[in-house]
């Protein structure tokens, strides 16, 4: 009798809350703030390439604009990123450039945007998801690679030179298990100079012509890309292969008034690429060559032809612990023979250089970098169809880490 009565009692007593007796009580869940949703961090690079220099004439558009006859302190970059993960599904990057130089402009330390993008998981744990927007390019471990992580100060002529500053417009679709996207970012935390997380298989379709620069045709550019990172022991493996193709259009403001081209100005741009990493454990590897062919001033006929390329580059560096502080000695040798398309008449190089450095990170927020560059490049276009020059120089950098 006293169970029934109890029984009763704790029944009308439930039904009084207005909650059914099997009904554990939770308090309301809180939802994050806007501001709760997304993160900042960043990085400073300030450099100077003067010292011990041979030859002020020896230079590199593409790499540093400071390098050379007039150049002096400069800010390479000024990147404040802002990402975070709006949802299970859907996570933002954005990323401007305060030290950005204008095409045609002597202005110096210009906003301009970098990396928009948001990747939309295609599964509950993204391992397919889609990335819509500015972004990087899945050709060239180098190419992928964050400047804040790359150990040479500038990446190599030979990969570079198929994308200026490594972006464009487009869609992309990447594929990795979770375990492998965990390892991706594992190789970043850790130091290792790893290049992210693109994917073990990335498919993509883009405008072509680089970030930050108009649509001039029709056609897409596609790419294709395969990198698995293997555990052998206690290393890390990392190979990769990787090709796109498009037809790329020579922009008009990049001629030479009398140089000759094709009237459409179109022409076929294609690349494949190898890559072999080695993750420094302390010693490591760093190799990647492409060939190809695309748009290329040849001085002999002052035309803008389509012509073959090929080069790559050999990267070794070991990383040495000294209590809380890290020094990652490093040589690179590379080559490249080819045009790049971005630069006046599609200027034609070759280029032939070792670079001997350390860097030394005294704390995880503040870096230093000396690098030693030998140097030999051919680079010419209708204005200077007959430019060799040769030299040497020493350049330092130091990198704020927020």
């Amino acid at each position: 009798m006293n169970k029934l009565l109890f029984s009763l009692l704790l029944l009308l007593a439930t039904q009084v809350r207005g909650q059914a007796p099997d009904t554990v009580y939770r308090p309301p869940v809180a939802t994050k703030k806007w501001f709760e949703t997304f993160a900042i961090r960043g990085y400073v690079q300030s450099r100077y390439n003067r010292l011990l220099e041979t030859n002020p004439d020896l230079s590199c558009e593409q790499c540093d604009r400071s390098w050379g006859n007039n150049g002096g302190f400069s800010l390479r970059r000024i990147r404040i990123i802002f990402f975070g993960q709006l949802h299970e599904r859907i996570y933002f990057y954005i990323q401007p450039d305060f030290a950005s130089s204008l095409s045609g402009s002597s202005s110096l330390n210009t906003a301009l945007m970098r990396d928009a993008y948001v990747d939309v998981g295609l599964d509950k744990a993204s391992q397919f998801r889609v990335r819509l927007g500015q972004s990087k390019i899945p050709f060239g471990f180098e190419n992928m690679q964050s400047s804040q992580n790359r150990l040479p100060l500038d990446r190599s002529d030979g990969i570079n030179s198929a994308f200026s500053n490594e972006r464009d417009l487009g869609a992309f679709l990447y594929w990795a298990p979770t375990a492998v996207r965990h390892r991706f970012g594992q190789l970043v935390k850790d130091g290792l100079k790893g290049s992210g997380d693109y994917g073990v298989v990335g498919l993509g379709a883009f405008n072509g012509q680089t970030a930050n620069r108009p649509e001039l045709n029709n056609q897409r550019h596609l790419v294709a890309r395969v990198s698995y990172p293997l555990p052998l022991g206690r290393q890390i493996i990392e190979p990769g292969i990787q090709a796109y193709t498009g037809d790329y259009v020579v922009n008009r403001d990049q001629l030479s008034a009398g140089v000759k081209h094709r009237s459409d100005l179109s022409y076929p741009d294609q690349r494949m690429a190898a890559t072999f990493v080695l993750y420094p454990q302390p010693f490591g590897v760093q190799a990647e060559y492409n060939v190809g062919r695309g748009p290329e001033f040849n001085p002999g006929t002052d035309s803008i032809e389509t012509q073959r390329l090929h080069g790559g580059y050999l990267l070794l560096n070991y990383r040495l612990r000294y209590q809380q502080q890290q020094f990652f000695p490093f040589v690179r040798v590379q080559y490249y023979d080819g045009g790049k398309k971005h630069e006046r008449d599609a200027r034609s190089y070759t280029v032939r250089e070792a670079e001997l450095g350390v860097e030394w990170q005294p704390l995880n927020s503040f870096e230093l970098v000396a690098m030693y560059t030998l140097s030999s490049r051919r680079f010419e276009d209708f204005q200077r169809p007959d430019n060799q020059q040769r030299g040497g120089l020493l350049r330092l950098q130091a990198q704020l880490n927020f």
